[in-house]
């Protein structure tokens, strides 16, 4: 199913399409793509609630969950201009071998930043060290990579009050319970954290596309800083808050689940699994 609509949010773009993200991904335009942000499933073995939404996060092993990556980053691959960037976020269950899939399909010589977002929230355990942490792994398709170095506040107490070059440890707090931008989508990511990256890894006037798009952090985040924007998910309750938070309305059901004007479309058949941001 995909819903038709088409809008434009101060000047600029936004398309949002409801659907498996492997198919929609070949429907895309080759080179056509600035950053892809993709925040797929973390294979946490569970099914992720909350009041907005619930998705299914469990695969039957980790060659199951490399299976059902591998291609999706291989069509994300094929949509990034040359000058193009993926982000990929996974956390410390995957991250070794989501790097390694990186590595065969963009090459170990495009790899850029092992990035750390550094959130301070969740539990402890008497047996590990606490998990305080998600990864962010930054690979380019070619040398040629867009990069703008984000600047962040000074912590130090000789450069109080000034900016300095952002490190690949990202402090950005999570989203707390009483946060205004908190939608009650499970694994939803703070509004911060994405315009950082966004504003560092797309140029102005670009695209974005994100293929697990969830609540539409991304999409917001591309919006405000005046990039184009593309959301792909399957579960039509992250559609329905994508839109809202993008400002689309709803419109009638066509063919295909599309929010927003659409480039070319091929046909592909359409996989159960759940994808998230």
């Amino acid at each position: 199913m995909v819903l038709a609509t088409s809008t434009a949010t101060s000047g600029v773009n936004v398309r949002l399409e409801q659907g498996d993200c492997l198919g929609l991904l070949r429907a895309e335009a080759p080179s056509s793509v600035d950053l892809v942000y993709a925040d797929p499933p973390f294979n946490t073995g569970r099914v992720l609630s909350a009041r907005a939404g619930a998705f299914a996060d469990r695969f039957a092993s980790i060659t199951a969950y490399l299976d059902f990556l591998a291609p999706r980053i291989e069509a994300c691959h094929c949509v990034l201009r040359e000058s193009g960037s993926i982000l990929v976020h996974c956390d410390w269950r995957t991250s070794h071998r989501v790097r390694c899939l990186l590595d065969d399909i963009f090459g170990a010589e495009r790899f850029v930043n092992h990035l750390v977002w550094a959130y301070g929230l969740g539990g402890s355990s008497p047996r590990t060290f606490a998990r305080k942490h998600d990864d962010i792994l930054f690979y380019a398709k070619s040398d040629a990579y867009y990069f703008d170095v984000p600047r962040v506040p000074a912590t130090s107490r000789r450069m109080a009050g000034l900016m300095k070059k952002a490190t690949d440890v990202l402090d950005v707090p999570a989203i707390n319970n009483l946060a205004h931008e908190r939608t009650g989508y499970p694994t939803q990511k703070p509004i911060a954290l994405l315009s950082l990256l966004v504003e560092a890894c797309c140029p102005s006037g670009g695209t974005v596309l994100d293929p697990c798009c969830g609540s539409g952090t991304t999409l917001v985040a591309a919006l405000q800083s005046g990039r184009r924007a593309i959301g792909f998910d399957k579960n039509p309750q992250a559609i329905a808050i994508a839109q809202r938070r993008c400002g689309l309305a709803p419109q009638a059901t066509m063919n295909h689940g599309t929010v927003g004007p659409r480039r070319r479309q091929t046909s592909s058949s359409h996989l159960t699994r759940s994808l998230h941001c």
